[in-house]
């Protein structure tokens, strides 16, 4: 099931999915996005240990946002359209330390993104 706007699936992306070469390896093509914000989020860093997923983005430690309940906490990221397989593609990619949840944007779009599956305060 996805969470759709006008029979469209978005994802709300602050990090690697945002890279032209993760896209390509996880969706076959470069998405098409416009900027937005995600209210009631800060961004912090989570080390990667997944040797295929560092390899597609070229990075030991990938943001990760957690959910403060404040809305003058924003995050910047892209909101891309999104086709269902391609959002499946998408999970496969995040690795466990991400939860995809639904979300609304500053825009008031609808969107999946991917935030901390850690309970509580993550250790420096």
């Amino acid at each position: 099931m996805s969470e759709v706007a006008q029979g469209r699936t978005y994802l709300f992306s602050y990090g690697t999915l945002r890279q032209r070469e993760v896209q390509v390896s996880t969706f076959g093509r470069e998405l098409d996005g416009r900027q937005d914000l995600l209210p009631g989020y800060t961004l912090s860093l989570v080390p990667i240990t997944d040797p295929d997923v560092v390899a597609v983005s070229g990075a030991d430690h990938h943001p990760i946002v957690r959910a403060t309940g404040d809305p003058s906490h924003t995050v910047e990221g892209t909101v891309f359209e999104i086709t269902d397989a391609e959002l499946a593609a998408a999970d496969d990619y995040e690795v466990n330390d991400y939860n995809r949840v639904p979300v609304t944007l500053a825009s008031g779009v609808r969107a999946w993104a991917y935030v901390d599956a850690q309970p509580g305060p993550r250790q420096p």
